[in-house]
């Protein structure tokens, strides 16, 4: 029921910046936005962390990105985003959002959306 949805991707030279963004539909009344997060996923490599904002509001970057990305959340929106600054070609990836949902102190179910393509080329 509940979806999140990514927008903003595209093809950008290096240097450049595009602003991710991610908006949650279907979040009951009743439930919580506990925690807020970037991940993206390299031609051929694993997942990693890119951005993660906690239920207490901490914000953690990965050293790749420290710097040039900045994470913002807006719970009241159900919407996280993420900045992209100096975008190197390094960080073409595909770029995922996630949230965790639920209950504060009794649940949590962490959603994904489908993904959205960064690519940084000359």
């Amino acid at each position: 029921q509940v979806q999140l949805v990514e927008s903003g991707g595209g093809l950008v030279q290096p240097g450049g910046s595009l602003r991710l963004s991610c908006v949650a539909s279907g979040v009951g009344s009743s439930v919580s936005i506990t925690r807020m997060g970037w991940y993206r996923v390299p031609p051929g490599e694993q997942r990693e962390l890119v951005a993660h904002i906690s239920n207490s509001g901490s914000i953690d970057y990965a050293d790749s990105v420290k710097g040039r990305f900045t994470i913002s959340g807006d719970n009241a929106n159900n919407a996280v985003y993420l900045q992209m600054d100096d975008l190197k070609p390094e960080d073409t990836a595909i770029y995922f959002c996630t949230m965790g949902i639920g209950t504060p102190g009794i649940y949590e179910y962490e959603h994904w959306g489908q993904g959205t393509q960064v690519t940084v080329s000359s």
